[in-house]
């Protein structure tokens, strides 16, 4: 496999995971993730693993000191946005492959169809559509 690294302006998360992870297939049966390309530890586990969400890209790397993940931490202070054209069906696929709901699907007054879940590694993800650009141009200051 060659890995071939674009060299523009992208933003790309990066997520933290416990050391000792083997498993990272909930991403691909949630989210249909494609994975890139992974570097697993001498044991089999995963050090550092790329993802993309039709073309949207983010990785997964083992915690470290700077770095812990979610459950080490405490918590986690970002929550990844993700768009979708059915929230409800990306949050049920979410849940089928391990995701617990953190905030129902709701239609919002300023114009979103928002559903937030946790990630089996603690990671909060806001799954969402903008349903009126005018609702969401009246709360818009």
């Amino acid at each position: 496999m060659e890995l071939k690294m674009e060299t523009k302006n992208t933003f790309v998360p990066v997520l933290s995971i416990s050391s000792g992870v083997t498993d990272i297939e909930f991403y691909k049966k949630a989210f249909g993730a494609t994975e890139l390309w992974r570097l697993n530890n001498p044991d089999g586990s995963v050090h550092v693993a790329a993802f993309s969400i039709n073309g949207a890209l983010f990785r997964l790397h083992e915690e470290g000191n700077r770095s812990p993940g979610p459950d080490k931490a405490g918590g986690t202070t970002v929550t990844i946005g993700l768009t979708a054209d059915d929230v409800h069906a990306v949050v049920e696929q979410a849940v089928a492959a391990g995701a617990i709901v953190s905030s129902p699907v709701t239609d919002y007054p300023y114009g979103y169809r928002q559903g937030e879940i946790k990630d089996p590694f603690g990671h909060q993800w806001l799954i969402e559509k903008l349903l009126s650009q005018e609702a969401l141009d009246s709360f818009v200051k």
